[in-house]
């Protein structure tokens, strides 16, 4: 592999696990919106599957109840898993210039649903049975076609009314089943090989160094600050791609 590729691998996956340090989430979206732009949208995906996978068990670990969660949460993750393995073919196959116009899609609704200054209304638990599988499915088809799997289970847990601390939780196992979801859809279609693995366990080490650094900066910055910036990033980056793609 060219070293100036590996470089801007290295640094791409540093300044995602910074975000995600900062933040919470980020580092699948960063890395699937940087590496796009150098490979096609399916071998981004497949490299950031180890780094996502380590970093958000880290997350889903630290949590007051994993028990709870899961019996909450599993039609969610069960659509999550549903739709993955429906939309993979988007992602996978030859149209690369599709896959990352609707990478650019992805991210630049992510970034205008986190600049808006409303919150979604508080999904009453009686709903959560229908809407749970439902946003799944959609998580999983998105995630499937573009390698983001933000949309829409982050807004749809953000209406959970879980506490803080659940929140994050909730978010690592989403993000990491997601994350297998996605790695078994791209190794069934022979994406995810040796090759690729490897590098992916690599690029774990970059990583958690940029979510240490994160997580020492959150202390003394604005998380509110950095998220809006975040966000204006990630809109001009989603924008970048999806007119590339349509171009």
């Amino acid at each position: 592999m060219d070293p100036a590729l590996i470089a801007a691998i290295a640094a791409t996956f540093t300044l995602a696990g910074f975000v995600k340090g900062v933040i919470g989430l980020g580092l699948p979206t960063i890395a699937m919106g940087l590496l796009g732009s150098l490979m096609p949208p399916a071998t981004a995906a497949a490299l950031l599957v180890i780094p996502s996978i380590v970093t958000n068990l880290w997350q889903m670990a630290g949590g007051p109840g994993l028990r709870p969660l899961l019996r909450r949460l599993w039609p969610l993750l069960a659509g999550v898993c549903l739709g993955s393995w429906a939309g993979a073919g988007l992602l996978t196959g030859a149209n690369t210039r599709g896959a990352m116009a609707g990478l650019g899609a992805a991210l630049v609704a992510y970034a205008v649903i986190g600049l808006l200054p409303w919150k979604l209304p508080r999904v009453p638990p009686r709903h959560e049975g229908w809407a749970g599988p439902l946003v799944g499915t959609a998580t999983g088809l998105v995630t499937g076609a573009t390698g983001v799997f933000v949309i829409p289970a982050v807004p749809y847990l953000g209406a959970l009314g879980l506490s803080r601390d659940e929140l994050v939780q909730a978010l690592g196992l989403s993000f990491t089943v997601s994350t297998l979801a996605l790695a078994a859809a791209l190794g069934g279609a022979g994406v995810f090989d040796a090759g690729l693995a490897q590098g992916s366990v690599l690029a774990v080490l970059p990583a958690l160094a940029g979510m240490a650094l994160g997580n020492a900066l959150r202390r003394r910055v604005s998380p509110e600050a950095f998220r809006r910036w975040f966000f204006l990033g990630l809109l001009a980056l989603g924008a970048q791609l999806l007119a590339r793609g349509l171009g």
